[in-house]
């Protein structure tokens, strides 16, 4: 006996069409039009789409900065995620300084162990690549590859904390090169950046606008254009995480012109929000949307769009990394850079991009299930188990509601955050009933799964990039 989704639309990142899905266990064992009740228990999805489950390739949960930690862990966070029709979540495990990678590795286990309701992967931030010309470093990286941990973040921000210098990057880029696993850059100038930041610091300007505007799109733009080249150099590709701006975009879209194997994310805030309509309020409510890189000018929202809809940016992740106003952002309330970076999105991510994208007629269908779920699975090694409605995938499916609508508010969201930076925002589409490993996890907004039933997932190295 199995679950059998019938009359529904089913939408991959190739085509549209009528038919049932049959899911045996925790897999698709069917997809075709007649599939015979007898036997099953049926999901009647007239009127919908049948979509992949959303992949976040790009979330921060319970994790530490600037003196606190961020508000969503493991078991808010993914549950949040579930609500909104993401299945699986690539979560940041971060090396400190002086350690190995495996201690980040289990730590970050231990964060989820018991919490996660959705199937997670983890990337490794790398700041510390040992001794010995990173010799020690280097096969750390290899370890990680065999436990499953197919990409490695590295920041060319953040001096003193978490910036790698292009030695660090480069080492790292070749060891990929050879081990198949994905770098991803933060990419923007952080020593520019620094030096803008004291200047501004010390003519007085510590309001929450100035950490935008001490971080300029040049900065992005010319720290992309640097990963690239060392990537190019070592022979490996390189994905660069939340571009925000049109000259950063034009970086990695010559580069993509040229056959290199460059690809980039972006995020729901740079699509949607901007300096001109979300920090202007002159009072410290503009520290809800500090993060990093910044909010920017409106004019870059229709670029990014356009991007999104010809391939030059491949994935929308949400950079989810919530921190409370009331007893965390304000910890920068007399100085912007000690305002703890990032905002909540994981929940609405999927309903954003579908109403703002193809409701307003600027992507397809298919497009939007490409950048929020295909492409995340195929260019971080969990495709075909993920990523598409087949047989043989995992039995991850979202009942969409192509006409349910939704307010988007602090007051009924799931994230465990204080506001929400789409405050009040109206969008038609929504997940009726979501499905994890076969299992009906979400009905209505309501989570019915439970805590810890999330699996860790082993990522295959040598994923989309390199194809």
């Amino acid at each position: 006996m199995g679950l059998l989704i019938q009359n529904g639309t089913v939408v991959t990142a190739e085509k549209t069409f009528a038919a049932d899905v049959l899911v045996e266990g925790e897999v698709i064992k069917e997809v075709r039009s007649g599939i015979a009740a007898a036997g099953h228990t049926v999901v009647d999805a007239a009127g919908m789409l049948v979509l992949p489950g959303g992949i976040d390739a790009h979330t921060h949960l319970d994790m530490p900065f600037g003196g606190t930690m961020s508000s969503d862990d493991f078991e808010t966070g993914t549950r949040a995620a579930a609500i909104g029709g993401t299945t699986t979540i690539v979560d940041f495990a971060i090396q400190a300084k002086g350690t190995k990678m495996r201690d980040a590795l289990d730590l970050w286990w231990k964060k989820a162990e018991g919490k996660a309701c959705i199937d997670y992967g983890l990337h490794m931030i790398v700041t510390d690549l040992g001794s010995d010309a990173g010799k020690a470093g280097l096969d750390d990286m290899d370890s990680m590859v065999r436990e499953g941990v197919a990409s490695f973040k590295l920041f060319m921000a953040y001096p003193n904390v978490l910036m790698a210098d292009d030695a660090t990057i480069f080492k790292a880029l070749r060891q990929t090169a050879k081990n198949g696993a994905l770098v991803c850059m933060h990419a923007e100038n952080g020593s520019v950046i620094d030096v803008l930041v004291q200047q501004a610091l010390a003519e007085g300007k510590t309001a929450p606008i100035y950490h935008a505007l001490t971080r300029p799109t040049l900065a992005e733009a010319e720290a992309v254009q640097r990963a690239i080249a060392m990537a190019e150099i070592a022979g490996a590709p390189v994905y660069i995480v939340h571009l925000s701006s049109e000259d950063a975009l034009n970086q990695v879209r010559e580069a993509r012109d040229r056959g290199v194997p460059a690809f980039a994310e972006t995020c729901p805030q740079y699509l949607l929000l901007s300096i001109e309509d979300n920090m202007n309020s002159g009072s410290f409510e503009d520290a809800k949307y500090v993060f990093t890189p910044p909010l920017r000018e409106k004019k870059n929202q229709a670029k990014l769009w356009d991007g999104l809809k010809h391939d030059h940016l491949q994935v929308v992740s949400t950079d989810h990394c919530p921190f409370c106003f009331a007893d965390q952002k304000v910890l920068g309330i007399d100085d912007f850079t000690k305002i703890p970076n990032g905002g909540p999105g994981i929940e609405h991510r999927m309903q954003l991009i579908h109403h703002h994208g193809v409701n307003s007629g600027k992507l397809s269908l298919n497009r939007f299930v490409e950048i929020t779920a295909t492409a995340p699975a195929r260019i971080f090694g969990m495709y075909p188990k993920k990523g598409t409605i087949a047989p043989g995938s995992d039995a991850d499916i979202v009942i969409w509601d192509p006409k349910a609508e939704l307010t988007i508010s602090a007051a009924t969201h799931n994230m465990r955050c204080d506001y929400s930076m789409f405050e009040g925002y109206r969008v038609k589409g929504n997940a009726r009933q979501v499905f994890s490993a076969g299992e009906l996890i979400v009905e209505g907004g309501k989570f019915l799964g439970k805590a810890g039933r999330g699996r860790y997932l082993k990522r295959e190295p040598r994923g989309g990039a390199w194809r």
